[in-house]
């Protein structure tokens, strides 16, 4: 029984310098918790729309999970799960063609949802959890709560968003860019 003991521990220490020689809980956090796959699309995008790519990052984990093949039931598609029709209207703000394909394409889709939330963030000015909001509830519906509960744009009670799932959508999101900034930030 001591030999089998004596293993066991022998085993976990072993395990747990391993462990520390990887890069201990960072690297299992950047690993597997908060991934940054297509970074350099994700910088290179958020710089030219002058977006915090943190913020990006943390937008399209919530979305879906750095899946590029990623579909809702919604009909929204891609990393940062553009609708279609979005999606056209963004290629004509910036005078591109357009077809659905693209949305399936990372560099393109996030080229797209980038340019689509440092859009949203300009209308709210700069107000990142309006931006948020309308990001997943359509900024119509952002506008009409803004009307409703005379928000202005230095709202900042995210508890007093109407629907659950943007109030818990805008506080992941928020949650899990300060991740990414502790995680990634050189």
């Amino acid at each position: 029984m001591w030999r089998r003991l004596w293993l066991l521990l022998r085993l976990a220490v072993v395990a747990a310098v391993a462990f520390a020689v990887v890069g201990g809980w960072a690297w299992f956090e950047r690993s597997y918790i908060y991934p940054y796959d297509y970074r350099s699309y994700i910088e290179t995008s958020a710089a030219q729309q002058h977006t915090d790519p943190f913020l990006v990052a943390a937008v399209i984990k919530n979305e879906s999970k750095f899946r590029s093949d990623a579909a809702s039931d919604g009909g929204a598609v891609g990393l940062m799960q553009l609708m279609p029709q979005t999606a056209a209207w963004i290629a004509g703000r910036l005078g591109e063609q357009f077809t659905e394909d693209y949305l399936y394409d990372p560099a393109m889709n996030i080229r797209y949802g980038v340019w689509y939330l440092a859009e949203l963030e300009k209308e709210f000015r700069g107000n990142e959890i309006l931006a948020l909001a309308a990001y997943n509830a359509g900024r119509g519906n952002v506008r009409d709560w803004m009307e409703r509960y005379r928000w202005t744009d230095t709202f900042d009670e995210i508890d007093a968003i109407p629907y659950p799932e943007t109030r818990l959508y805008v506080r992941a999101v928020l949650e899990d860019r300060a991740q990414y900034k502790r995680l990634y930030e050189e």
